[in-house]
């Protein structure tokens, strides 16, 4: 028993001065002895009892308590005596079994007259947490509790009294402090996407609201999967998670390295953090990553403590920091209650109501300031100051240091130190090398979603990682904006390969419904604004001109033909005008030749006049030959006959030719005109076209409606007709013949439904080029772009009518997404710089796969094609042949079959013969022909000279 004066110091001087007079006054000294005896007694110190609460995970806790207890005994026991320990331990699910057992022991030591003094809680959260909570505010027991959370989190003690407050208090373990510096890190690096992954040792049920509360950074909160770290992250890389922070034991840090370095999760994009209560180093089986890593560090002024308790009390679980938390609350717990007892004596141990005995309407109230009497504990730290001030703010100061860790080959290379971090609930890093900091850090990339649709998005082949690579206007224009906003992205293609349309269940697919799901921050192509669409996703401001329906056909091709001047007559005609020909220019010879009048017939009479042509039959077919052309054919007959002749077929060549020639023109005209389509109206006029858009587009949507809305018009018209309530004058107005509203889209869309839907582009174009002509087939209705690039790059197709159902395109975004804001400023600076008009006009003007030789489409406009009439070309090219092969055969003739005799022509003597002279009688005979000279005089020695007698009278020439 520790002697009374060893707690209050006038007892002792008081006791002193008797024993000096016991010699003289015995009997005053055995009356005083037994005074003292029985004081002493009386004000000897009082034993501690607590009750310590705890549940089954929270092993660290339960021994730092018995390592407190020990050392209170051994250390302190001279002034605190622990008087009796009474345990209850629960679990995280059973809530009634934990509170029986409180209650029971809670009963059974006030039967025994030894009720707690203090009430030990450290249980961790969640059920456990709040039975014990709700216990000891009911009982009003005083408490100090380690439990995990912030202001509000604790439910059961959120409405405590100002009193209340000042006995049940809550201190944050490190555990619950050190994810406070993952909100720290996303604000300093403005981290809009993070992946939280924890193993058991941090407890998250209270922050995934709190941790990121009012920062606009996507995150999801899971627990390490132990056994399948690889496909966990998998799972939160398709949610676009690229910054990842995983909070534990170094072990599940490794853990979860790994799995990152099986699927090749440290590129540049990814940003990696281990976050730990241990001091070891971090390793990994990476072959090259860098990862920050963060870990407490030790305050050197309370190393020393700590070791001390570690090698003389055991204090040695990890990790240190809270192994030295709950260590030093519970000592300072059983420090500040036995300061509690001697300040208020008896008062501290009345009011003790057992389970059984509670009434909540007869609240129970005590006035102890535990607060104050934790706050005035003298005894050293083990790691760092516990500070006290209100629940959810109370907590014990330590400091984090963060430096990045340079890992290859599984072993960790480089660190280099890059910030410090005061533990606290809003506390920033104290960075102390920014750009190392910067350079590591995941560069912000953003997951575009897009549908192919050229110019705008095509393929261009694989990157090193055989991804696709996207080419195309939309991929300019994203670049554009990443240079101006500064971000980076990964495209992927739509996995149904549409843009996005509503079903009649209110069902996204495309694009859109990417966007919906948050698989994708951005939707990127040729995008139609829509209202529909505007209801689930934010659009930017344009960045295209408007846009609509438009229809593709193939392009005519009339049928062309070197010898298209000759089908202007039918071949019968051109056999007729054949035969003509010939019986007039044998006529014309006949005449000519039998007639006395004729010019062969009567020399001497026109032997004056200037022209002397004698019609032969050579000459009469070249009369009448030449007698069609504009030339005209020469000297006409001399006789009467003759001249009738001629003028009959003149009359007959000028006849010919006007009709030739008019229907010639006639002919190249109609076939320029044939075009028997060019709008919509005239595709819904004809049926031997058939036309649709593709299956599920947007086109088909906009003809379904459009018929949709015409067949409710009609139902709202027929049901007002027949309406029995209106009156005979309202009927009146009515009764029309003609039904008032147009059926020309229903007549449309059941066209299109008989005609049937193309599944892709590649199929509709496919029967637009098998169509028979222009004026038979298949037309496609579908987008403007889509056809106005397959023109572009097709030589056989066209583009029929004017746009319709015109909208603007635009970059998708999601719902709310800020990124809406920065593109528009991002378009509308590209807008202004024109740079937007410059991707135009390299996209469609000079796009490499633009068809440059197209043959061109005749028009009224333009003249008669050389594949028409390239025949004339043939006719001369022919004609000049005939006329080179008749000049050499007349080469040939002359000289070969019909060469001179050489004779001396002064002895020529022309034999017997009767020969027409110029007055229409015969040469004598025996006449001798004077000067008659040779035809080759300058050929006199050439092998086929014939030698004959010297003619008589006959000079010779040579």
């Amino acid at each position: 028993m520790t002697p009374i004066w060893r707690y209050y110091p006038p007892i002792q001087r008081q006791n002193s001065d008797l024993l000096s007079k016991m010699g003289r006054n015995i009997r005053l000294g055995i009356l005083l002895l037994f005074f003292m005896t029985c004081f002493s007694q009386f004000v000897s110190a009082v034993p501690i009892n607590i009750l310590f609460l705890n549940e089954e995970r929270n092993e660290m806790g339960r021994e730092a308590f018995n390592v407190a207890l020990e050392f209170t005994k051994k250390k302190l026991g001279p002034d605190i005596e622990i008087g009796k320990v009474i345990r209850a331990e629960g679990n995280s699910t059973d809530a009634r079994t934990f509170l029986e057992s409180m209650c029971s022991v809670y009963n059974d030591s006030i039967a025994e007259g030894s009720p707690p003094h203090i009430v030990m809680d450290m249980t961790m959260s969640g059920v456990a947490s709040e039975t014990a909570k709700s216990f000891t505010a009911a009982l009003a027991l005083p408490t100090i509790s380690t439990s995990f959370g912030q202001e509000g989190d604790l439910r059961q003690w959120r409405s405590l009294n100002e009193d209340e407050k000042k006995y049940l208090i809550q201190i944050m373990p490190p555990a619950d402090i050190i994810p406070e510096i993952v909100r720290s890190i996303v604000i300093y690096q403005n981290i809009t996407n993070a992946g939280i992954l924890f193993d058991d040792t941090i407890v998250m049920d209270h922050k995934y609201k709190s941790l990121l509360q009012n920062i606009p950074t996507r995150h999801m909160i899971v627990k390490v999967d132990m056994g399948n770290t690889e496909g966990q992250l998998k799972r939160l890389r398709e949610r676009d998670i690229f910054n990842y922070f995983i909070l534990g034991r170094i072990d599940t840090i490794k853990a979860v390295l790994d799995g990152a370095e099986e699927n090749g999760f440290f590129d540049r994009q990814f940003a990696w953090h281990g976050i730990t209560m241990e001091s070891n180093s971090i390793t990994c089986k990476c072959y090259n990553a860098t990862v920050f890593y963060v870990k407490p560090t030790p305050n050197p002024q309370y190393t020393e403590r700590f070791k001390a308790l570690t090698d003389q009390f055991g204090l040695s679980k990890t990790p240190e920091i809270s192994n030295a938390f709950y260590f030093d609350v519970a000592l300072r717990t059983i420090i500040a209650t036995k300061k509690l007892i001697d300040d208020n004596g008896e008062g501290y141990r009345k009011e003790y109501v057992t389970c059984n005995d509670y009434d909540e309407n007869t609240p129970i109230t005590r006035s102890l300031n535990l607060a104050d009497a934790f706050t005035s504990v003298s005894e050293p730290y083990s790691y760092g100051p516990i500070n006290i001030e209100s629940n959810g703010k109370s907590m014990m100061e330590f400091e984090m240091e963060m430096e990045t860790v340079t890992i290859l080959e599984n072993t960790a290379l480089k660190k280099e130190h890059v910030a410090n971090w005061k533990a606290g609930l809003m506390n920033a890093l104290d960075v102390k090398d920014g750009k190392t900091m910067n350079q590591h850090s995941a560069v912000t990339v953003y997951r575009i979603v897009t549908v192919v649709q050229k110019p705008f998005v095509m393929y261009d082949g694989v990157d090193e990682k055989n991804r696709t690579k996207f080419k195309g206007y939309c991929i300019n224009l994203i670049d554009e904006i990443r240079n101006i906003t500064k971000f980076d992205y990964e495209i992927y293609e739509a996995p149904d390969k549409k843009f996005g349309n509503m079903d009649e269940m209110g069902k996204w697919n495309g694009m859109i419904n990417e966007l919906i799901l948050k698989n994708a921050d951005i939707a990127l192509g040729s995008l139609s604004v829509m209202a529909e669409r505007e209801n689930v996703v934010d659009f930017t401001v344009p960045y295209y001109d408007l846009v609509g329906i438009t229809i593709l056909m193939k392009k005519p091709k009339a049928a062309t033909s070197l010898f298209k001047f000759l089908t202007v007559l039918e071949n019968d005609v051109w056999l007729c005008i054949l035969a003509a020909y010939f019986f007039t220019s044998f006529l014309m010879w006949v005449f000519d030749r039998w007639s006395p009048y004729s010019y062969q017939n009567n020399r001497e009479k026109y032997k004056d006049d200037e022209e002397k042509r004698e019609f032969n039959l050579k000459e009469c077919l070249w009369f009448c030959m030449t007698s069609l052309t504009p030339q005209g054919g020469g000297e006409a007959p001399k006789n009467l006959s003759g001249r009738l002749v001629a003028a009959t077929w003149w009359l007959f060549g000028f006849i010919i030719i006007a009709s030739y020639t008019a229907n010639l023109a006639a002919f190249l005209t109609v076939s320029r005109l044939d075009t028997p389509v060019e709008s919509l109206d005239d595709l819904a006029k004809q049926y031997k076209i058939q036309y649709a858009p593709l299956n599920n587009s947007a086109a088909q949507t906009y003809f379904k409606r459009m018929a949709d809305i015409e067949t409710r018009f009609y139902e709202i018209w027929k049901d007002m007709s027949l309406n029995d309530s209106l009156s005979d004058v309202e009927r009146a107005k009515l009764a029309v013949w003609d039904y008032p509203v147009s059926d020309k889209y229903t007549k449309i869309w059941q066209a299109m439904k008989e005609a049937g839907f193309p599944e892709s582009l590649d199929d509709a174009v496919d029967k637009v080029l098998k169509s028979k002509s222009s004026s038979e087939g298949f037309a496609y209705i579908g987008d403007a772009t889509d056809i106005r690039y397959l023109v572009l790059t097709s030589c056989d197709l066209q583009m029929v009518g004017e746009e319709f159902s015109r909208k603007p395109y635009a970059i998708a975004t999601q719902q709310g997404s800020p990124l809406k804001d920065q593109f528009n400023n991002a378009i509308l600076q590209l807008l202004n710089k024109r740079k937007l008009e410059k991707l135009k006009e390299q996209w469609w003007n000079q796009n490499p796969e633009k068809k440059k030789n197209c043959e061109k489409q005749d028009d009224q406009t333009d003249g008669i094609s050389i594949q028409n009439i390239g025949g004339v070309f043939i006719v001369i090219f022919v004609g000049i042949g005939l006329a080179c092969i008749t000049l050499a055969f007349e080469y040939w003739w002359y000289r070969f079959k019909k060469s001179p005799q050489v004779v001396d022509a002064g002895n020529v003597v022309v034999q017997p013969r009767q020969i027409p002279t110029a007055g229409g009688g015969k040469m004598d005979q025996g006449l001798t022909m004077q000067g008659f000279r040779s035809r080759n005089p300058t050929f006199p020695e050439h092998n086929f000279r014939r030698h004959a007698a010297p003619l008589t009278g006959v000079a010779n020439p040579w």
